[in-house]
């Protein structure tokens, strides 16, 4: 089972070396927000307020 401990927390977003590296769920979250901020701009390109 995946369980961690509340001492145990890993951060979102590290950087090691100049190299950012992201968590899986805020990957996921990241994306899912672009993607509806696109689906939004397309719904309002196509009906002509953008």
């Amino acid at each position: 089972m995946n369980h961690t401990d509340e001492n145990d927390t890993v951060k979102p977003v590290q950087q090691e070396g100049g190299v950012t590296y992201y968590t899986k769920t805020m990957e996921r979250r990241v994306f899912f927000i672009l993607t509806i901020v696109m689906l939004i701009l397309g719904v309002l390109y196509k009906f002509g307020w953008l």
